[in-house]
């Protein structure tokens, strides 16, 4: 029976693709990703190219980035029509996510709009606040600490309020909204237990240390920011 995979393909270093991935992409006759700038392929592409075969069916779609929900949802709607067609005529249909496709992806969306009519596989991929704590050799938490994860997009007072109750936190596309996030830690006089990377596992990744910082910095948009009290 065909299915329609959703195949997470880690940070960003082919390498750290897991062998359950490379083998599902094997096995698809369309793979869909989002459309990128003229003449690139997606980020997500370019990680799992090492394993594509040049004769699998490439279709670039539009995933909009807006905080306009009946546009996303339209679109969201356009593609799920189309796996779902592309599924019941016997194809094997897969989509990319960065990361893990259970974390802040797009693939959620569409699963929904999907999973009645056809199969769903999903293949975990090792997440960025994973590989992150790998890089800077810290544990993520120990024994009875807390972790949440949050997207920096969150008001400014709850993203307070997590920081105040927990003893680790991951902040996700911290970029958006980083000035007043570094207000915030500066307030609380954490700025010395903030730690951004950028590009994690990338040939550009880069390691800033929040207190080395000021609140005008420009943060790249695949940064994720690590606060360990």
């Amino acid at each position: 029976m065909t299915k329609f995979f959703g195949i997470g393909v880690g940070p960003g270093d082919s390498d750290l693709m897991t062998v359950k991935a490379t083998k599902a992409i094997k096995e698809l006759d369309i793979l869909y990703t989002p459309i990128a700038r003229k003449g690139m392929k997606s980020t997500a592409l370019r990680i799992a190219t090492p394993f594509v075969d040049d004769s699998l069916e490439i279709k670039e779609r539009k995933f909009p980035m807006t905080k306009d929900a009946d546009e996303r949802q339209k679109s969201w709607q356009l593609v799920a029509d189309e796996v779902i067609a592309d599924v019941k005529s016997g194809k094997n249909v897969g989509m990319l996510t960065l990361g893990d496709p259970s974390v802040y992806s797009t693939f959620s969306y569409i699963q929904k709009l999907v999973e009645s009519q056809i199969e769903i596989e999903i293949v975990a991929g090792i997440s960025s606040f994973s590989q992150i704590a790998a890089t800077l050799k810290q544990p993520l938490m120990l024994d009875e600490e807390s972790l949440t994860v949050i997207p920096a997009t969150k008001p400014t007072e709850v993203i307070s309020k997590f920081i105040d109750d927990n003893q680790n936190i991951v902040i996700m596309k911290i970029s958006a909204k980083f000035d007043e996030i570094f207000d915030l830690l500066n307030q609380k006089s954490l700025l010395n237990n903030a730690t951004i990377i950028s590009n994690a596992s990338m040939e550009n990744e880069n390691i800033i240390q929040v207190s080395e910082l000021t609140k005008q910095a420009e943060i790249p948009y695949f940064s994720t920011m690590i606060i360990k009290k």
